[in-house]
């Protein structure tokens, strides 16, 4: 098994310019012949490319309401990766449980969250995975035909266009409606 990190810290990111430091200190402690942990370097949109095309699970650990809007996720779920997510940005739209991924539970705390995270790799993910080859592609089928017919660029600037640049049209559309149903009941 092999478990990549990649991602970038905002230069004035602190917390997670320790975090990164720490997962490559222990990166060398758990690899073995079993299990190889990596962590990349540089990301950029040419290496978040690569990784969602050739990934298993993505996992996905913003904390909550932090996620701007997953988009790395979107990328997987069109190329057939489900997800191992917390339940924020696209996600809470975008998981049903075990055939598109799988929800990371809420917890009080960090902590909490691993135990979740760490309980449905070994209870869910890592099982179907290498018991049932036929299961794992149907789940890949339909990440890509619910996802990633529905999480989509297309989509995306069609509601935005409807709902930030045109709310007014909707609300005389449904005011227009309620009342011919209201003279339809009167008559």
């Amino acid at each position: 098994m092999q478990i990549l990190y990649a991602g970038k810290a905002h230069p004035q990111d602190e917390p997670g310019k320790s975090l990164i430091r720490r997962v490559v200190e222990n990166a060398s402690k758990f690899s073995n012949d079993s299990l190889r942990v990596v962590y990349l370097e540089n990301y950029a949109w040419d290496l978040g490319a690569m990784l969602t095309a050739g990934v298993d699970v993505w996992v996905n650990t913003p904390r909550r309401p932090y996620e701007a809007s997953g988009t790395s996720g979107m990328k997987a779920a069109l190329n057939g990766v489900p997800s191992l997510s917390i339940l924020d940005g696209w996600w809470i739209e975008g998981c049903i449980e075990g055939v598109t991924g799988w929800a990371i539970e809420d917890g009080a705390n960090d902590a909490d969250e691993a135990e979740s995270l760490y309980r449905k790799l070994q209870s869910a993910v890592v099982p179907l995975y290498r018991e049932s080859q036929e299961k794992w592609g149907r789940m890949m089928r339909t990440t890509v035909a619910f996802n990633g017919s529905y999480f989509n660029t297309d989509r995306m600037v069609r509601q935005y266009t409807r709902n930030a640049y045109y709310p007014g049209v909707l609300v005389e559309k449904h005011r227009a409606k309620v009342t011919e149903e209201e003279a339809s009941l009167a008559r």
